[in-house]
């Protein structure tokens, strides 16, 4: 049973959720504000708020109905039988509490703002496949990705350690990250473009087609790259070549592939976000150093 709630958890797609908090650590370091309790709790808080987003879009496709027999994603927990409904119900709304304890530990450094914060990925962790008008159904799910795995976590966690909310490269590493984990949505999209549109589930692939997730797949990794050049020696330049190299190579992958075949991009694309994350840190600790 372990095993399937591990499953359900899609631990393929967790990187996605701790690669922002890893890099605006590496930014405060840094800068000489880093706090390591700071970043292990909004590590933990990361990676349990994705899996009760998981859970939860588990659970809401169910009864959304648009998890059926001809699924070529990976096995859904809830529509295979290998959970209940009553019990991933129970589990999202476990993890998001514990998501929420984990928040709490953080109010007296965040304050109101955290608060605010807090309850804006919780209400959109679940709005995203869930409610009248679940995001992830009417072409919001990129948007969605691009601010709560981009945006919100680099600069929530940078100021968490003594940083500024409106720091240009802050932001602009929070837009990289975004873009990076917009094209792990992509590619799941991509792969279930024909159910989705039988299922009337309007995800951005189904609305502007198959080529349009190709081009905006590989454009968001090109611009992704650019951010590198803000640090303009040489060991940047390389980073980003060495990026956009396994970039490409992913990016022609799907190209070829259909159906289940694209399941491992999923991952490989999770994969090539922490490649950039970890290029990055390196190049930031180049930059300190030159």
């Amino acid at each position: 049973m372990l095993s399937k709630w591990i499953s359900a958890a899609r631990p393929r797609t967790l990187p996605t959720s701790l690669a922002p908090v890893i890099l605006a650590s590496a930014y405060a370091w840094s800068d000489g504000t880093f706090d390591a309790a700071v970043t292990v709790i909004c590590a933990l808080f990361a990676v349990v708020a994705q899996i009760a987003s998981n859970f939860g879009n588990d659970y809401f496709d169910y009864k959304n109905g648009s998890d059926r027999a001809d699924r070529v994603g990976p096995r859904r927990a809830v529509a295979s039988g290998d959970i209940t409904p009553k019990a991933m119900l129970i589990a999202t709304v476990v993890a998001l509490s514990i998501a929420a304890l984990l928040g709490c530990l953080l109010l007296p450094t965040g304050g109101w703002p955290l608060f605010v914060t807090g309850c804006m990925i919780v209400i959109f962790s679940v709005w995203y496949s869930a409610g009248p008008y679940p995001l992830s159904y009417h072409g919001l799910g990129e948007i969605t990705v691009f601010i709560f795995f981009g945006l919100v976590p680099v600069t929530a966690v940078y100021w968490l350690q003594g940083g500024e909310w409106c720091n240009g490269e802050i932001l602009a590493a929070g837009a990289a990250m975004g873009l990076l984990s917009v094209d792990i949505l992509l590619v799941n999209n991509y792969r279930d473009v024909e159910t989705d549109k039988n299922d009337g589930k309007m995800t951005s692939v189904v609305i502007f087609g198959r080529k349009a997730a190709l081009a905006a797949y590989l454009l968001n990794g090109i611009i992704a790259s650019v951010f590198f050049f803000y640090y303009s020696f040489f060991p940047a330049i390389v980073a980003a070549m060495i990026f956009l190299t396994f970039h490409i190579m992913a990016w022609r992958g799907i190209r070829r592939k259909e159906g289940t075949e694209l399941n491992a991009y999923i991952g490989r694309t999770a994969m090539n976000q922490v490649l950039f994350t970890l290029l990055l840190l390196l190049v930031i600790y180049l930059n300190d150093k030159i």
